[in-house]
């Protein structure tokens, strides 16, 4: 038997739902196919759940540091059971309001299995086997396990079993220095962990620009945080009630025991148990489906949203890419991928909170550069706060007066950054923001200083 609908939707994470909810308030008929978890990364293994941790750590750091604010706080300890259970609640409050959304939208199917395609407009779902016109992939991605030597001789972590952890490690091993890798180090240390970051590139977050890069990394050696880059040959092994990892770094200990190992080492779509290649739908070595400005696919009719299509691998770009199909099929607004302006956080404390270029990628386009930067230590709301570590750095155009990219390492560098991308999608020049009057004390009020003192890059 198969049963027909307008439109299949597979995957119910970020854009999903939401374009359920589009398509069946225009009167579609659609089925929503999820094999797991309602909500995604997003609500059940990453952001949500993450920063509800995060927080636990910041009020524990802050707590430590009661006595540079005349607070007396005594002994600070963690009971990590009652940190969990917040995290908990905080992502299953999320599911669940997915859920309910999902189960009162009028003219939706919602199918639970694993969906493969038949051809390119009919998907099954175990027995069942169901038809559209049209079907949009949004499946996801997952934690990448490479191939390491003995990696499958010890017990190891990644970004979703770190969540159903019923214990705070002794000693945290994360091999991967990036975003995620960085967040749940400093995490752990402030829950009472040592941690060891090991890192095969010469230094952490390689896609920021190297000052990034080294003050990151000062703010978490602050922290009591080993870090060890230039990790070339890295292995693993077990030696009594410790697992263990072969660094051969150029400089320092060769192996490092540890109690816990995370792996955080990237992602990969959840694209190759798709039958793609019955539907004609193109991906790239890599597994990222093939997409155009509008998100369709190689086969017509078929787009892919979110993080299997390699255009974005955060939560607001899925979301952005719901948005631009729906204004594409439903709205005749002919909005497209490259109109968005790269834009993402790193959520260490202090955040990292970017928009557009960075400083590498702006000196690629051959453009005469202007380049702004400031201290936090000569932010006013940062000494207010004592929170004083990073700084801020903006780019333009000389010629043009153009915001090509910002980053603000920082307290509160995750919000403030949001007002420069705001001018960028604007198009407005720099000037902007120079002859803007923002709040004090604010860390946002000093953003205009920073164009207003950008020089000449030589």
């Amino acid at each position: 038997m198969m049963r027909t609908f307008d439109a299949i939707i597979i995957g119910a994470g970020q854009a999903g739902p939401s374009l359920a909810g589009r398509l069946t308030a225009a009167g579609k008929k659609v089925a929503l196919i999820e094999r797991k978890l309602v909500g995604g990364t997003c609500v059940n293994t990453g952001c949500m759940p993450t920063k509800a941790m995060v927080a636990s750590a910041y009020a524990a750091h802050l707590a430590r540091r009661g006595a540079d604010y005349g607070v007396v706080t005594g002994k600070v300890s963690i009971d990590f059971a009652r940190v969990m259970a917040r995290k908990d609640k905080v992502r299953f409050d999320a599911r669940k309001g997915n859920e309910d959304w999902l189960a009162g939208m009028q003219g939706l199917t919602f199918v639970r299995g694993h969906a493969r395609f038949e051809s390119p407009t009919e998907i099954r779902v175990g027995e069942e086997l169901l038809s559209a016109g049209q079907i949009f992939l949004n499946v996801g991605g997952r934690a990448v396990v490479p191939d390491f030597p003995g990696i499958r001789d010890v017990p190891y972590l990644d970004n979703v079993s770190m969540m159903e952890l019923g214990e705070v490690p002794k000693h945290l091993i994360v091999v991967g220095g990036s975003y995620i890798g960085l967040e749940f180090a400093q995490m752990f240390r402030r829950f009472g962990s040592d941690v060891t970051v090991i890192e095969k590139g010469p230094r952490l977050i390689a896609r920021e620009d190297e000052d990034i890069s080294a003050a990151v990394r000062d703010i978490l050696e602050r922290e009591g945080i080993a870090i060890r880059t230039g990790a070339e040959c890295i292995r693993f092994f077990k030696t009594g009630d410790s697992v263990g990892a072969g660094v051969d770094c150029t400089a320092g200990t060769p192996e490092i025991l540890g109690s816990h190992i995370l792996l955080a080492t990237g992602r990969r779509p959840n694209t190759d148990d798709l039958g793609l290649d019955k539907a004609g739908v193109a991906a790239d070595k890599r597994g990222y489906i093939t997409v155009d400005e509008r998100l369709e696919t190689s086969a017509h009719g078929i787009f892919a949203m979110g993080d299997c299509n390699g255009r974005g691998a955060f939560t607001h770009t899925a979301y952005n890419d719901f948005e631009i199909v729906a204004a594409n099929l439903l709205d005749n607004e002919p909005r497209k991928v490259s109109d968005r302006i790269q834009t993402y956080a790193l959520y260490i404390d202090p955040p990292l909170g970017r928009a557009g270029m960075s400083e590498t990628e702006a000196r690629k386009t051959g453009r005469k550069l202007l380049i702004g930067t400031r201290p936090m230590t000569r932010v006013g709301r940062a000494k207010e706060k004592g929170e004083t570590l990073g700084f801020m750095k903006v780019i333009a155009d000389a010629e043009t007066k153009e915001i090509l990219g910002a980053s603000i390492l920082g307290t509160g560098g995750d919000e403030a950054v949001q007002s420069i991308l705001d001018v960028m999608y604007a198009s407005k020049p720099y000037t902007a923001i120079t002859h803007a009057v923002h709040i004090h004390p604010t860390v946002s009020e000093l953003i205009p200083t920073v164009f207003g003192d950008m020089r000449p890059v030589e």
